[in-house]
């Protein structure tokens, strides 16, 4: 990883990487339309962003139950992004993360309360090809695990005409703009600062 990588760059600067992530969230999430139920939230800001510094997989493991401990005291936050600032953090090592995270949601009496979506710089689906556009629906600034609320989710999709259709539109809507362009909104992101 050279050194202007702004991963590397913005590490120990939470503030910095909260704003970047915001912008990640406002350019591509809502005004996309990757996720139609972020805008209201955005909007209502009742979105909790929270920033762990480079550590341990224990640590980061601690960290998010302590973020869903927060979400069970405090109903005014609707959701979590949780942003890993360690810039060497790879992709597999990261799903490494989200598979303990999934364990230890479920440890601690959590599943069916909270479920993570989860998203990386190098986000690579099963399914594609690196170099697919479609794979910029889940790639964000930083790698973090988003925690969300079971109840909130079945209400907004109860109110959504073909929830199950969400995904195939962002992935040909993602296509259809192209890797330079999805390339492009997140980099952009990193140009935010405080």
């Amino acid at each position: 990883m050279s050194q202007d990588n702004p991963r590397l760059i913005n590490q120990d600067q939470p503030d910095v990487l909260i704003s970047q992530t915001k912008k990640w969230v406002d350019d591509v999430i809502v005004r996309l339309n990757i996720c139609p139920f972020a805008k209201a939230e955005v909007q209502s800001q009742r979105i909790h962003y929270q920033v762990v510094n480079k550590s341990s997989f224990n640590t980061y493991l601690e960290t998010l139950w302590q973020q869903c401990v927060k979400l069970d005291q405090t109903p005014a936050i609707a959701t979590t992004l949780i942003i890993f600032s360690d810039p060497n953090m790879d992709f597999d090592e990261y799903l490494d993360l989200v598979e303990f995270s999934e364990q230890k949601l479920e440890s601690e009496g959590y599943e069916g309360i909270y479920q993570l979506a989860s998203f990386h710089p190098d986000y690579v689906f099963d399914s594609q090809a690196g170099e697919d556009a479609a794979n910029y629906t889940n790639r964000s600034p930083y790698p973090m695990l988003h925690l969300i609320r079971e109840d909130d989710i079945s209400k907004a999709l109860a109110s959504f005409l073909r929830p199950e259709m969400i995904p195939e539109r962002n992935i040909e809507y993602t296509r259809r703009k192209g890797i330079d362009h999805m390339h492009g909104l997140l980099n952009s992101c990193y140009d935010a600062k405080k």
